[in-house]
């Protein structure tokens, strides 16, 4: 069957095209702070770190009971344009439980800042949390974030080799791989996406590093071009030399795909940790 894509924002509209997905992202902000809460009440968090000089480079640390195995790095999304780190505390929940800190920044969105930008900051939030915790670093992130995650394995990552070397395996959920086609949605007037920086800051578009490990997993009921970003980056980087796999999670939508997070025995942690 033929099909071509006429509505480019309909395509990465999300919450509009899920029964009552109006509900996100305030369904979020209660349990994500009842978490934050109780891991700070237990002497386990710490909160509002600096990683730069700009207002929104912050991000918290969740750490586990006893020692520390090692360092996930959560990113989140909102298509550049959008939220901050605050609503997704409790999915920190089911790497803390194997004995992983977890490292959830902000950054500097758009218009304020471009996607060029936003990759060098996230680097930089990387790199300080790193330094606050030894061992594996384990990288994730949600729609945009799933983009900037992946960006971070590139052999045009902002990273230092020091980092680089620690990255055992990166997870990218609903991820956005390919900048191309989001210049043909009205959201770019934000974004300020331009065919050079497309090209420049779509993982789907470069190389992984030598090594990398990459799971991209997505919602079995997203929309077909979240599907298809999923799909992409790992066929492509397989054929680049990258250990890569695909998971469409059943009955799974592009807000509810996040829920296994919070889940230590979910198999979305157990990618991430495997």
């Amino acid at each position: 069957m033929r099909h071509k894509i006429s509505d480019w924002d309909d395509a990465y509209a999300n919450g509009i095209n899920i029964a009552q997905g109006d509900r996100w992202p305030a369904a979020w902000v209660e349990p994500a702070k009842a978490y934050r809460d109780q891991v700070e009440a237990a002497g386990r968090a710490k909160l509002g770190l600096a990683y730069g000089d700009r207002p929104r480079n912050r991000f918290d640390l969740f750490l586990p009971e006893g020692d520390t195995v090692g360092l996930v790095v959560y990113v989140h999304g909102g298509f550049w344009i959008g939220l901050d780190n605050s609503f997704w505390s409790h999915f920190a929940a089911g790497a803390v439980a194997h004995g992983y800190a977890v490292a959830m920044p902000s950054y500097t969105l758009a218009p304020e800042n471009r996607i060029a930008g936003i990759t060098v900051e996230i680097g930089k939030a990387v790199e300080a949390a790193a330094g606050m915790v030894d061992g594996p670093i384990r990288l994730t992130g949600h729609s945009a974030g799933g983009h900037l995650v992946t960006r971070m394995i590139t052999t045009t990552s902002p990273l230092p080799e020091a980092i680089l070397e620690r990255i055992a395996n990166t997870v990218s959920i609903s991820g956005v791989h390919d900048l191309r086609p989001i210049i043909n949605t009205k959201m770019n007037q934000k974004q300020r996406i331009d065919r050079e920086e497309a090209y420049a800051e779509s993982p789907a578009l470069l190389e992984p590093l030598p090594g990398a490990r990459v799971t991209c997993w997505v919602g079995a009921t997203e929309r077909s071009e979240f599907l298809r970003q999923n799909a992409l980056l790992a066929n492509i980087w397989k054929g680049l030399g990258a250990e890569t796999d695909t998971v469409e999670e059943p009955d799974r939508h592009h807000f509810n795909i996040l829920d296994g997070l919070a889940d230590p025995d979910h198999p979305l942690v157990q990618a991430l940790l495997s």
